[in-house]
This record gives C-alpha cells, sequence and structure tokens, in this order.
C-alpha cells in the first residue's frame, strides 16, 4: 500500500464492484434484499468460475488462482514469513 487514500491500493476491488454494477446490478431490478443477495452471488459464481478475464489470458479468475497454486498438494500458499516447523500461533 503506497498511502492513504492512494487509488492503487483497491483498484482490483474497485475494477470488480464496477463488473458487479455494470455487467449485473443495472441490469436487474430486484423487488426485494433476498432476490437481489441470490442475484448478485449467483453472478459473482459466474464472475469467479465462467467469466474469462482478458487480464487473466482468458482464464477465469478460479483457473487462474488453481495454476499459481504450489503443486505441494496445498490449498492454499503459506502465509509470508512462515517457517516449517514453527509453533502454532496459539503457543504465542
Amino acid at each position: 500500500m503506497d498511502g492513504k487514500g492512494a487509488w492503487r491500493d483497491n483498484v482490483f476491488i474497485e475494477r470488480f464492484w464496477w463488473s458487479v454494477k455494470y455487467e449485473h446490478g443495472y441490469l436487474h431490478a430486484y423487488d426485494n434484499l433476498r432476490v437481489a443477495r441470490e442475484g448478485i452471488g449467483s453472478y459473482i459464481e459466474y464472475y469467479n468460475h465462467e467469466r474469462r478475464h482478458s487480464s487473466l489470458e482468458k482464464l477465469t479468475p478460479a483457473q487462474a488462482h488453481e495454476q499459481k497454486l504450489p503443486s505441494a498438494g496445498l490449498s492454499s500458499p503459506p502465509p509470508a514469513g512462515w517457517v516449517a516447523g514453527s509453533p502454532p500461533m496459539e503457543a504465542w
């Protein structure tokens, strides 16, 4: 993060919400909050698992994430600064 209020700090999430609003939200008039949550949830599933992104070389975000995972069978990369054999957080 570069500093308080810098546009670069959250450009990715801003772009995501732009897509939600313009590709889905403004196209649907929801009757109530429950229906809106279901519709937006469906769009987010589509966005992550079916919609191909040019910035990801025509992959979906889920496919791009899977390709970047280590082949050691981890579900996600270890946190920064993690050392194998270190005590669990509860021990601190």
